[in-house]
Order: structure tokens, then sequence, then C-alpha cells
């Protein structure tokens, strides 16, 4: 997903990065810090006010400094990354911070790292971090010249610290106190930012801001928590086989149901269900007969599936990567190891479903819920609305998880909500709800996925030639991003792992092909790397296996030769880094400790580089039980070293329910799965006991959401490996008496 949005700003937008930081006038008496919009007559006739600005830092004359998220923060601890950093420039307390989000706005709230407003790519510290630390230094620049002018003293001696400015004189004051008259003064066209070794905060600790309100389920914190006056909620029954049609409908009985107000059909979507409440829409929708038209929808079963994959496997594709003849590689190699993997369809199972609520006025519309594509999301209500996109308000809220669930090219939630505001053609606001049931059935899947590999070693037990082949449906075919990530038939979010592999190894071919199919999918955490890092690093250990060589050593030994690429050598002397620092955690001494047995995997993601160690034990009846995972990760200057910690024992968390339980089958076209009894998550008490360690580095940010996914299932397979002798691979263990 990162080089997807890359591409997008080489290739389509390309922001003005330098262009961020200018003055606002005086809003709400106090200062604020960020980009001015062009004045609207609807919006000051309206008395918006302080809406006619949105800024990146508001300091109200109270003290409390209010930072505007651009993102979405929906668990993953961004607001208060972001935070970090202005209140390291502006030197405030932590007791001051508030964070809030964003109205959507492209020009002002871009994603530096792709040119729109969005979140994904583990891209939103790393696309901030100068950003949000130079808003914060301007602000503190403007309060200090604001108070050296009131107190007649030079700008040089005044000081600021813990929330408080001071001069040696004895003078102190707050940052309210100076809000409004340093809103009144010229912006400085530079500002210095402190050097690392004056941080107070970053690397260090600052708790998390949202905590209070999570923990005291403050109102509006959800997208469920949304309650408006005269509001509806509605339902949508959808098509059990992706691509089916609705052909006729009896609603009679559904709406005899109290608290029932219409029952429409959606075209292409399905029929939906008003109500008053979200009970009686549920109630009734159980209640309707509908008949569908399957003509031209996906009806293969999973088993048919993967048939279809596995023999495509066996053929030649689009080639991702061709370094040296690697057909002669193999054909010289001393041994030759090879393995086919199958990975299924995943669903994203974040804990809060969709839930999304609109209110159109005329040509105007308000959207709440949490936004993780803002820009796409405002551009898909404009369109199906009919009305310009700038008459489309976005209150971004928090939310319940996403990875990758909330952001999607097509953005079919906020085209079902819409469409059915427009039908229901009242101004009234309507919420959309999804069951636990409808979101585990709707798609938009991780893909499922088969890779055939082979690989070749010579008489020293060394790494010659490397041939792997993926059938995976494409994610970004017949989306908006095709054009930019869809090139000679490749492509590049299912390659992701597997065309950067780092490995010392002089022959390497990789093929892609694609296949069509009906099921909707969509990115999930980690993208391409969920699949490419398992199947890598479960190759590596075999082929240490086949070499009679230690799957650390056998690692250090591929990736310390030079390669004579100087990127590709400067992404393996970080992994050598966290390999060692992980092999140090767990005391490696190799893969089977006593009775515990154990595996290590290494990989990259998102410019950042992890590895772990898993130690299994093997139950009676001959299953495996994860009993600790150590993890060492390198994600340049960590803002918030306790947030990384946690995202990576939540990733960790999350790639083993994929590795352990988790899948989506499909019957005739139609999902098996519906909630979390038939999709299996980790329970709490299957969660390992998790160590981790972030590396010190002066490198820039890089992201922390999703990197602590890939390497966990290659380390539990390797672990699988060393005590069986044979490596996982068919997904999930538990189908094959692994778990």
């Amino acid at each position: 997903m990162l080089h997807m949005m890359q591409r997008l700003q080489q290739q389509a937008i390309r922001p003005t990065r330098r262009s961020f930081l200018k003055m606002s006038a005086v809003a709400a008496g106090g200062l604020v810090i960020g980009s001015h919009l062009p004045f609207s007559p609807a919006r000051a006739a309206a008395g918006a006010g302080d809406d006619m600005f949105t800024p990146f830092v508001r300091i109200s004359t109270d003290g409390i400094v209010t930072v505007l998220n651009k993102h979405l923060d929906m668990g993953q601890g961004n607001a208060t990354g972001l935070a970090t950093l202005v209140a390291e420039e502006l030197d405030a307390a932590h007791g001051q911070m508030r964070a809030e989000f964003a109205p959507a706005d492209v020009e002002r709230y871009k994603n530096l790292a792709f040119g729109m407003q969005g979140t994904g790519g583990s891209t939103a510290i790393a696309n901030s971090f100068e950003q949000y630390r130079k808003a914060g230094a301007t602000a503190r620049a403007m309060l200090v010249a604001a108070a050296a002018e009131a107190w007649g003293v030079p700008v040089a001696e005044i000081t600021v610290s813990g929330g408080r400015i001071s001069h040696a004189s004895g003078k102190s004051a707050g940052f309210g106190e100076f809000a409004e008259a340093a809103a009144k003064l010229e912006v400085p066209a530079e500002v210095t930012l402190k050097s690392p070794d004056r941080w107070v905060y970053i690397g260090k600790s600052f708790p998390r801001l949202d905590v209070p309100n999570k923990t005291v389920g403050a109102p509006r914190t959800y997208g469920m928590d949304v309650q408006r006056d005269n509001m509806l909620v509605a339902v949508l029954t959808r098509p059990l086989a992706f691509g089916a049609k609705v052909k006729s409908f009896e609603a009679s009985a559904a709406k005899a149901v109290k608290g029932v107000v219409d029952v429409i059909e959606v075209p292409g979507h399905g029929v939906a269900v008003l109500a008053t409440s979200t009970w009686p829409a549920i109630k009734a929708r159980d209640l309707l007969e509908i008949e569908w038209d399957e003509t031209g929808a996906e009806t293969r079963s999973s088993d048919a599936l993967y048939a279809e994959y596995r023999e495509m496997a066996e053929a030649d594709g689009p080639v991702f990567r061709d370094d040296g003849d690697v057909a002669a590689a193999l054909e010289g190699a001393a041994t030759v190891v090879e393995e086919t993997f199958q990975f299924p369809y995943l669903a994203h199972g974040m804990m809060e479903p969709m839930v999304l609520t609109i209110h159109v006025e005329g040509d105007r519309a308000t959207l709440w819920y949490p936004s993780q594509f803002q820009t796409v999301d405002q551009g898909t209500a404009a369109a199906v609305l009919g009305i310009p996109q700038e008459n489309v308000t976005i209150e971004t809220l928090y939310g319940g998880g996403s990875f990758g669930r909330r952001t999607s090219p097509d953005a079919r939630h906020i085209v079902e909500l819409a469409t059915i505001a427009r039908l229901w053609g009242k101004s009234q606001p309507i919420k959309l709800v999804y069951t636990r049931e409808d979101d585990t059935r709707a798609g938009y899947y991780r893909p499922m996925g088969v890779h055939k590999v082979r690989a070749g070693l010579d008489a020293d037990g060394n790494l010659v030639g490397w041939h792997h082949r993926i059938v995976q449906q494409s994610l970004m075919t017949g989306t908006l991003f095709e054009q930019y990530m869809v090139h000679d038939g490749i492509d590049e979010t299912s390659v992701e792992g597997v065309k950067d592999a780092s490995y010392a190894i002089p022959a390497f071919k990789g093929e892609l092909h694609s296949p069509k199919v009906g099921v909707p999918v969509l990115w999930w955490r980690s993208v391409g790397h969920t699949q490419t890092g398992y199947v890598v690093e479960a190759m590596i250990d075999k082929a240490a296996r086949a070499a009679s060589a230690d799957p650390l050593a056998f690692r250090r030994r591929h990736l310390e030769k030079p390669s004579g690429d100087a990127a590709r050598d400067k992404d393996n002397v970080r992994k050598l880094g966290v390999l060692n620092k992980v092999a140090e955690m767990a005391g490696w001494s190799g893969p089977v400790n006593g009775d515990r047995f154990r595996g290590i995997a290494v990989h990259k993601s998102f410019n950042t580089y992890v590895a772990e160690v898993a130690e299994v034990s093997r139950r009676d009846d001959g299953t495996f039980k994860v009993e600790n995972v150590w993890c060492a990760v390198d994600c340049g200057i960590a803002v918030n070293p306790d947030n990384v910690k946690a995202q990576m024992e939540g990733g960790i968390g999350y790639g083993l329910a994929a590795v352990l339980f988790s899948e989506i089958t499909l019957t005739d076209g139609h999902v098996d799965q519906l909630n979390f009894d038939t999709y299996r998550p980790l329970r709490i008490d299957e969660m390992p006991r998790v160590e981790v360690e972030v590396l010190a580095s002066a490198e820039a940010p890089s992201g922390a959401g999703e990197p602590g996914t890939p390497p966990v299932g290659p380390a539990v397979a390797n672990a699988i490996l060393a005590a069986t002798g044979e490596v996982p691979a068919t997904l999930p263990l538990t189908n094959h008496g692994l778990a």
C-alpha cells in the first residue's frame, strides 16, 4: 500500500511540502497555527467563524493546546504521536495537550506520502514528523515573541518549559495569556527544530491522550455513539453471492414491525430497512423475503478456486523479478527444495463493525464516522448525491480497529449510505449499521493465494537460485489505482516482500498470476507482506534444514554478503541488527530448546525492520501452543517507544490469529463464516508472552502499525518445522491438526 501511495504522489498529485505553515487570524480568542482557508460567504453567513480555518495547532486562552490530527486514529495511537511532536517543539506540558480530528480538506491535510488525505501504509507519523514539529515550533516562536513584546525584554531571554513562558526577571505566564496577542503577529519564515539531544518527549514517554475518554465511554467516541435528532437507522440486506442482484422482494411482514419506517431497494446493493432504532431494523430485515438473481455472480467454492490456483501455479506467468539464470542455477544445484503454500481469504475482524451516519440538507451533507480515506470518501459521497465535493463535511471519529477495512478504493460503505439517503429523499439523519455478520460476509477480504517456490543450494549449503510463482487476486485491478500500480500484468501489492527480498541469491525469478474472481478484496494488515513474508521466511528455514545449518546462522550468511546494491546492503545491515538483537533477547541456541521448539524470522515492510522468535510447545494431542514471542524492531526514530511496543504486540496477536485459526471459505459462492464463533480470532488465553525491544536509531521514523504482523507467522511455522520436520504450508494450522 505504501508503494501505491508513493507512486500516486509521483505520477498524479504533487503536494507542495513546504507550504503548510501559515498563520491565520485570531480565532476564538486564541492562537491558530495551520493553513488559511479561502473566505466562504455561505459559511460566514452561517456564523461558522472558526470553521474558516483548518489549523494543525490551536491554543485557546485557557492554555489548552489542541492538535488537529489529519489522519484516522483507529487504535494505533497516532493522535497521541502527533500531539507528542507538537508538544516537543512547543515545550508544552502533557496535561494541557488535546487531540481532535481535522476536517476533510485535501489541500490542508493531505498525507505527504501520497498527496491525498488518508491513513494507510503505516505512514501517519512518518509523513508528519517534520510537519507537526514545525507547527509546534512556530507556535512557540510566536508565543515567545508576544511575551517578549509585552514584557519589554529580548526574545533570546525568554524560556519555555512545561507549558510556562518565563524570564529571568521573575515574569512567568501560561500559553493562554499570550495566545491572542501571538495570533496577531507575523509568522516567522523559518523556525529551528530541536536537536535530538534536547528532546524531552520524542523517544521517551508521552501517555496516550485517547485513553481517558475511551475508559469512561465518553459520548461520540466511535461511529455507533452518534445520535442525531429525528435519526433513522438503516440495515441493508446484501446478497449472499457476490455480484448477485435483487430479483424481487416481499416486505409486508417487515413493514409491520413497530418502529419500521420503510423498506427500499438499493439498486446494486440489496434491500434496506429504515427504522427508528437498530433492533426493529434488524428484526424487520430478518422477515424480508428476497429472491436473488445470481446470474453473473461469483458462485465458485473455495475448493474449486484453490484447484484453479494450484493449476495456475504450474504455468509460466508475467515476470516481476529476473536476476540471473534461474533455470540453470536450479539445474546445477546440489540440492533443490520446493514447497507450495496456500493462504485463505481473511476478514479484517475489527472490534467495531462499519457504522456511519449521514445528514443531507439540500446541497450539503455531513457524515459522522471513522473515515480512513477522507479524500476518497468525500468525493464518493459528493458524486452519489450530486453535490459539490466541498459541500460534503466529514466529522471523523475514532475507529474501533480497521486493519485496512475502513478504506477501500470504491468506498462501497459510503456509496451504500449516500444512496440510501438519496433514495429516502428527506432531510433526516440516517445511520447505516453493519452487524458483525454483515461485516464478516461483506467481502473486501485479504486475497486468497497460492505460492510455489523452488530454491537451490550448492554443495556448501549456499542459496544459488530461487524461483517464486505467486497466484493471487489483484487488489488494484478495476480500481482508480490500477493505472499507477499495475504494470505489464504485475500488481505491486501482490509481489511486495518478494520483489525486494534481499537475501544474497545469485539467480532469482518471480512470476505472478492474477486470476479474476468475483470476491471483492482489500488490503489487510501488512497487505502483500502477510503472505510473502511467510513464504520467504518459511522457505529460508527449509533451505537451512537442507543445508544442515542453524536457521539463524543461515540467515546471517545470506544477509552479510555484499550485493553491490547500496540500498539492498543497507537493508541487510538493519535486518541483521534486529535479527541479532532478537537472538540475544531469546537466548537463541538453536531451533530446539529442551521440550520447546523455536522458529525465527526477519522481514522488512513499510520501511521498518522486524525480527521475531516464536517458541512453541507440543500438546499431548499433537497440536502446538505458542508460548513466547520475542520481537526486535527498527522503525527509525521511535516517537513513542511504548506505543511502538504496543503495536508490535497487537500485530503479533493479529498475525497469530491468521496463522492458527482464521479463514473465510465459500460454498457455492456463499460465505460460510458469520461471527467470531466461526471466524476464529485469537482468544485472550491464547496470547503468548511477548517481549519487544525497540532499537535506537537516527533514521527517519517509519511505520509501526503493520510491520509486526508478517514475521510472526513464519516464526511459528519454523518452530513447527523444527518439531515435525515439515513446513506448515497450508493455513490456517487448525485445519491440519497443528493448532
